[in-house]
């Protein structure tokens, strides 16, 4: 036992932490965090705010896409494009950027660390099992790229989907789905596998998509205290453009970006991924656990980028990319009274290879002035990624209704950059290395029974991108040059909360709300502004920024025939330090080529603006009602409040409210048990725009205003109906 001296200490230190919510017994201590499973049982004894949904909660939803599930979670806010693919942002961290960077959120399923070529992430909404996000900075436990959090999800396992299961779909703008599933339960083991299509013709011109899938999951008993498990998943996508148009007038009479002149810089998407994972679960006399992870990631992406001027409906560029990500990782948990540890590593080997080849034949404007021809070489590089960390957590209660938790983590991370060919801008090969330390210091009170306070200073990191060290970016009219100088990207989450439990209305209720604020420092930009300019221009630590705000949750647990959740969102993200963003506005047309022969460069100081895209106030309320035995009535208000489309906060976008209704009837027959159900998204046809940006004069001519956005115009009301058995 500790003595009285060592016990006092603790108390200080445990007092000096920020309070938080908690709401159990106070008995054996446990370790929960893990970036290899969902060992997520319960919030009690953590001291960050965090949001589970359950794989039955995504299922009943019958959502399209990942983002309908997460918009009831404060704190969040996606960049849809098309079908299931989206880019998440938690409190504001990256919201700024929108071109194919890395989202500032470190995404982990079934203990692979996903990152897809268009900084986005595709997931199979029919296989998931939980998704939990935890806010703040999160590098503590994920490493690399968790400035604001980290989404982890964990798909189907367990004798549970033991059986069969058929389903179909079909909706507006000729979207279809069909799934089946088979499983198995046994003694010794269980599975699945699950093959199913979602198909759209796209309710935008040129934006059809198709996403194929096939996985499963294998689970053998080695023992009553341990087992193997073994998943795979294979995806096949092919989209097209998401429904860009510039201004708003044409927002207004081309909502489907149906003028060939509209076509994204980058296009026509065929991803093939591949994910396999062997884990190795042991449990030990006394509590102690075990757990290996290996896995293997692929993606391989080809797309086209750079539509002629003259000729919008063809590209300069084919694309083909291949990443392959490879890790093993190894936790191991000690739980007790008063002392509870793990102790972890993570092991990652990674390749990334990228070759760009001409479409069409041509010059290059610029020395040496090279002559290309379809089927040259314009760029033919790659990366390999090492990373070597270890990381732990350390949980105690220094007095009763006390408890203290503190993380650490170092990553070593080596990226060894070769560029195959000799270009315009020469050989840009280089090494770096970086090593960079993570932390979380957090502590609970339980106040009461139902009532806890918790809180926690947390930091994430991103270190510096090839492209950012050694290659730059380049094009005839700008020129970005690299630094291989740059050190990390740092944030700082700072986070006070109260979770209870009781009843509202009569209905059991959890109640969790927290005030929180993340400063992130050394920011990787252009030093001349973001995307466009004709300056000076090399990536520099220039910029800090700052998110502040309040989240509130509660939720309800189903009464008789009625339930209901609420999540509310006050998102203040600013940049604390700004001060050399360039515009540029078109001075002149080339009467040959149509184009801007030369441009006027303003200089903004950003310093205090709202970054773009993140409303002040967001609100989701979800209500259930069962009217009669085996129907059930959801209902979604979402609203959303006004934000500005740019960095110089010219342009400011009003706030929407959109209602979603659901109805789903459920029956035992024909042994089996059915489901029928019909989904409105956009019930009253509400018209506004899924995103906006704002950077540069892109209509050129001369005047940065409303009709030089990229704008989404959202596709308005959709319906979508759907049956579904299980056997």
């Amino acid at each position: 036992s500790l003595s009285p001296v060592r016990r006092a200490l603790l108390a200080v230190l445990a007092c000096s932490i920020p309070v938080a919510v908690c709401a159990e017994s106070l008995g054996v201590i446990h370790v929960d965090s893990s970036t290899i499973g969902d060992r997520f049982e319960d919030k009690r004894g953590e001291p960050s705010n965090q949001a589970v949904i359950s794989g039955e909660q995504v299922d009943a939803a019958h959502s399209q896409n990942i983002q309908e599930m997460l918009q009831g979670i404060p704190g969040i806010t996606t960049e849809v494009q098309s079908g299931d693919s989206l880019k998440i942002h938690i409190r504001g961290v990256e919201n700024q950027v929108f071109m194919g960077e890395k989202p500032g959120v470190a995404v982990v399923i079934d203990g692979v660390p996903v990152f897809e070529r268009t900084g986005r992430v595709n997931i199979d909404l029919d296989n998931i099992e939980s998704i939990r996000v935890v806010k703040g900075g999160a590098s503590y436990l994920f490493g690399d790229d968790a400035l604001g959090g980290a989404v982890i999800i964990t798909t189907k396992k367990g004798a549970r989907h033991a059986g069969v299961r058929i389903a179909a779909e079909a909706g507006s703008f000729g979207t279809t789905k069909g799934l089946v599933r088979a499983g198995y339960a046994g003694e010794d083991s269980s599975g699945h596998v699950q093959v199913s299509r979602r198909q759209s013709d796209g309710y935008y011109d040129d934006s059809a998509s198709k996403a194929d899938y096939a996985n499963g999951k294998w689970q053998y008993y080695l023992s009553d205290a341990s087992d193997l498990q073994l998943g795979f998943e294979l995806s096949n996508r092919h989209k097209n453009s998401h429904g860009a148009v510039t201004g708003v007038t044409a927002g207004a009479i081309d909502p489907t970006s149906a003028d060939p002149a509209y076509n994204d810089y980058a296009n026509h998407y065929d991803v093939d991924l591949q994910k396999l994972f062997l884990t190795y679960n042991r449990d030990f006399a006394g509590g102690d656990t075990l757990t290996l992870n290996t896995y293997r990631f692929a993606d391989h992406t080809r797309f086209l980028t750079a539509p002629l001027a003259n000729d919008p409906s063809s590209y300069t560029y084919d694309n083909d990319y291949l990443q392959v990500q490879r890790g093993l990782k190894g936790e191991y948990r000690s739980e007790g009274e008063g002392l509870a540890w793990m102790l972890a590593t993570d092991l990652r080997a990674n390749r990334y290879d990228s070759q760009v080849l001409y479409r069409v034949s041509g010059a290059l404007p610029y020395p040496p002035f090279t002559v290309y021809n379809p089927g040259d070489v314009f760029d033919d590089n790659g990366t390999d990624e090492r990373v070597l960390a270890l990381y732990g957590e350390l949980k105690f209660r220094p007095a009763e209704k006390w408890l203290v938790t503190a993380n650490g983590r170092s990553d070593r991370i080596r990226l060894d950059y070769t560029d195959h060919t000799a270009t315009a801008f020469a050989d840009d090969s280089g090494v770096r290395d970086f090593n960079v330390g993570s932390w979380r210091l957090g502590g609970n009170y339980a106040a009461a029974e139902n009532l806890d306070y918790y809180g926690n200073l947390s930091t994430g990191f991103r270190a510096p991108s090839v492209r950012q060290l050694f290659v730059g970016t380049g094009s005839p009219t700008q020129r970005v040059d690299p630094n291989p100088d740059l050190v990390p990207e740092r944030s700082l989450n700072m986070e006070l909360g109260i979770r209870r439990s009781g009843e509202l209305f009569g209905l059991p209720t959890d109640l969790d709300v927290a005030i929180f604020q993340i400063d992130r420092h050394d920011h990787v930009q252009a030093s001349a502004g973001q995307y466009t300019t004709d300056v000076t221009n090399r990536y520099e630590n220039i910029g800090d920024m700052r998110s502040r705000g309040l989240e509130l949750s509660l939720k309800t647990t189903a009464g008789d025939s009625l339930a209901w959740d609420i999540a509310y969102t006050y998102l203040d993200a600013y940049y604390l330090a700004y001060d050399n963003f360039n515009l540029r506005t078109c001075a002149s047309i080339n009467p040959f080529s149509g184009q801007c022969a030369s441009y006027v460069t303003t200089a903004y100081d950003n310093t205090g603006n709202s970054v773009p895209r993140t409303p002040r106030h967001h609100l989701n309320l979800n209500l259930r009602y069962a009217p009669a035995a085996h129907w059930l009535v959801t209902t979604e208000v979402d609203t959303t409040s006004a934000y500005f489309a740019d960095e110089i906060n010219q342009e400011e976008i009003g706030g929407h409210s959109v209602v979603n209704l659901l109805l789903s009837h459920e029956r035992e027959m024909a042994g089996g048990n059915w489901e029928l159900f019909a989904r409105v998204d956009n019930l009253f046809d509400r018209s506004y725009y899924n995103t906006v940006r704002g950077y540069t004069d892109s209509n050129l001519d001369g005047v940065y205003n409303t009709e030089d956005l990229s704008l989404v115009v959202n596709p308005g009301r959709r319906f979508n109906i759907g049956l579904a058995a299980n056997f």
